[in-house]
């Protein structure tokens, strides 16, 4: 398994479904842990969860960014 890939995978699953999003944000280890179907220790999801967190930010950063140029005219 591609960790890189998993985390892009469940980055979509939680941005595109908000009752997940609501999950995550609550428990995000029991969460990640219910997608995957597999029971690991907490420190092996741990660095899953933080790439999960990472992305979501980067990604909203980047919409956030992107509507700002529409505050000068660009898009």
């Amino acid at each position: 398994m591609d960790i890189k890939e998993k985390i892009n995978e469940l980055v979509e699953k939680i941005k595109n479904d908000k009752n997940l999003a609501s999950k995550f944000a609550k428990d995000p280890i029991g969460t990640v842990e219910n997608l995957i179907g597999i029971d690991l220790p907490n420190e092996q999801l741990e660095p899953i969860v933080e790439g999960i967190k990472a992305k979501i930010n980067l990604d909203s950063i980047g919409d956030v960014l992107g509507n700002l140029g529409g505050l000068f005219g660009k898009k």
